[in-house]
């Protein structure tokens, strides 16, 4: 461009030039001055034109230059939308746990094929015994929420099933293949400090340790004890809303819940039939109170606890004219347990009173679609123990190895109202075993042992389990 500025210059110059050059010399002739004033004429006018062009592509530059700056200015701010929504969406996720924790075993155990048998005979059998799912979601500092859901023994749908254990043995049809699906948790939490907090919703009941120590790496025997589901429903789940909290070194429950249903308890397991997850409605005539106090924590280490249940149970069968006293049931545990260095100690003792024990035997003898059999015969009074011990033997080796023994005891008819409470149902099962841990996450368990019925004509039987479980948190 600067070229053409000053090929302009010098050609007006040589106008100028030329016409002071006419003035000068009269030799020039009036036709050869008009063809060069037409030249300069052409030549001023393409320059003009040129000077047109180029002010049309500086405007175009300079649009394009604005274009450029609007378009980096928009991706800028994509691009902060972009950030601000993965910040968020990161946010929301911190606040989402998920857990998971499950079990499968194989056992071989002499079974009898019914009360009267005196002669076991040897089955082994397979059993995914659980996979559980735990879902949380921190709403706030203080509100948060948690749904446990549980699939026992493969999941549900119709199933045939064999009671060997009635008094001639009978084939049962079940709405179940194997097994159920159940909620075990379905709580909303609020905690607004460490000494106190609320929860209502599906909770815990904190009777017994199987509540607190139900994952496969917080026990040692293959199964879960057996002494607690010999008198209580497993993890103890109801409907209701509880105060927890922990000062200094105490931890404290207290609840008000649905309380159990009357029509089911059966002798072999005392009140755990009671349990009213297998109905769609939870009756809440009689409610219940259950509380614990801790010293120390049982899922970290060392601690000593007691609990206590107290609450009605007739109130809440369906049948409700075919029974008209309270049948009030009292439970209390006292658990303790030490892990220090390669030892692990835990035993717990549990003891239960159920009033009107015979009334309700005999209502549930008469109930139709109850037909409990042999088993309608309850006590009035029930207890339980366990004791287990192990040692670490990777404190001492380069193996993840813990070596174990345990006792369970149980006896369902401690005391009758009246006549005489059969021994039929009092057991003991002695064990040993170990626990392999390959990785943190992953137990695997052997166990075998001896069960003992407190009648001298039934002979001493003997089993042998196989176990592997998991656990893990996101």
């Amino acid at each position: 461009m600067s070229k053409k500025l000053t090929l302009l210059a010098v050609s007006i110059a040589s106008v100028i030039g030329f016409g002071a050059t006419a003035n000068v010399s009269a030799a020039t002739s009036a036709d050869d001055l008009a063809k060069a004033i037409a030249k300069q004429e052409a030549e001023i006018a393409t320059l003009k034109l040129e000077l047109q062009q180029l002010a049309q592509q500086q405007s175009q530059q300079l649009a394009s230059q604005k274009q450029i700056e609007v378009t980096q200015e928009q991706q800028g701010n994509a691009v902060k939308d972009v950030s601000n929504t993965v910040s968020t969406a990161a946010e929301r996720y911190s606040k989402f746990s998920f857990k998971s924790y499950g079990s499968a075993n194989f056992t071989s155990d002499e079974y009898f094929e019914n009360v009267q048998d005196t002669s076991p005979e040897r089955r082994n059998r397979f059993d995914l015994e659980r996979i559980v799912t735990e879902f949380g979601y921190q709403f706030t500092d203080e509100w948060s929420m948690e749904v446990e859901i549980e699939y026992e023994h493969g999941g549900t749908g119709a199933a045939l099933e064999y009671d060997g254990f009635d008094e001639f043995g009978e084939f049962e049809t079940e709405t179940e293949a194997g097994g159920e699906v159940v909620v075990e948790k379905a709580e909303i939490r609020y905690r607004p400090s460490d000494a106190f907090g609320v929860k209502f919703g599906n909770i815990h009941l904190p009777i017994g340790l199987s509540s607190t120590l139900h994952k496969p790496n917080q026990y040692l025997t293959v199964q879960r004890h057996k002494s607690e589901a010999a008198m209580i429903p497993a993890v103890w789940n109801e409907n209701g809303i509880g105060v927890y909290g922990e000062l200094a070194d105490f931890h404290y429950q207290a609840q008000v819940v649905s309380g159990l249903n009357s029509e089911y308890f059966r002798t072999y397991d005392w009140v755990a039939s009671g349990h009213q997850k297998r109905f769609e409605h939870v009756n809440a005539d009689d409610l219940a109170f259950a509380g614990r106090i801790d010293y120390g924590n049982f899922k970290t280490g060392s601690a000593i606890g007691v609990s206590y249940y107290y609450g009605n149970t007739s109130g809440n069968r369906n049948k409700s004219n075919k029974l008209n006293v309270d049948g009030t049931l009292s439970i209390v545990t006292a658990a303790a347990a030490f892990v220090e260095g390669p030892w692990v100690l835990r035993g717990q003792y549990m003891y239960g009173t159920l009033s009107d024990a015979d009334a309700i035997t005999l209502a549930n003898k008469t109930t139709p679609g109850l037909q409990p059999g042999n088993f309608a015969q309850l006590g009035s009074k029930s207890q339980s123990f366990f004791v287990e011990a192990g040692f670490k033997l990777d404190e001492y080796i380069d193996v993840p190895l813990t070596v174990f023994a345990n006792i369970d005891y149980s006896n369902p008819l401690m005391e009758v109202e009246s006549g005489t409470a059969t021994q039929r149902y009092e057991n003991t099962w002695s064990s040993i075993g170990v626990n392999y841990f390959p990785i943190p996450e992953i137990v695997i368990k052997a166990e075998g042992g001896l069960q003992q019925v407190a009648v001298a004509s039934i002979p001493d039987t003997n089993f042998f389990a196989l176990g592997v479980g998991y656990q893990f948190s996101l």
